[in-house]
């Protein structure tokens, strides 16, 4: 069963610093490339990042490039999502998943870990 388990949200004031990360389990995570979406309250899901199974790729919604960067550690079966200058219109549930590269969208995605911008 594939499992995705993320932490590291909380509450930040803007300008500050994030590191979230997302343990896998149940499958390879190195066989996989890996994303992050997140969703603000009442909007739909936003495509954030993505990296590549040999993590030598990494795609950034525009809104956060620059500022955030992707990485994985597959001896760790961790994904990681590091983000800093944090403005308040990145407050949002963060959740990481699985999914294709070169297609949109998801197949397997965990539960989530809640970050707010606010000062």
């Amino acid at each position: 069963e594939v499992l995705l388990v993320e932490s590291g949200g909380g509450l930040v004031h803007p300008g500050g610093s994030l590191r979230l990360s997302c343990a896998a389990s149940g499958f390879t995570l190195s066989d996989h490339d890996m994303k992050w979406f997140r969703q603000a309250p009442g909007n739909i899901i936003e495509w954030v990042s993505s990296i590549n199974k040999d993590g030598r790729r990494t795609q950034y919604t525009e809104a956060v490039k620059g500022r955030f960067t992707i990485s994985r550690d597959d001896t760790k079966s961790t994904l990681y999502l590091q983000m800093n200058t944090l403005k308040t219109e990145d407050t949002g549930l963060y959740f990481c998943a699985t999914g294709s590269w070169s297609l949109p969208g998801f197949d397997d995605r965990g539960q989530g870990t809640q970050v707010t911008v606010s000062s």
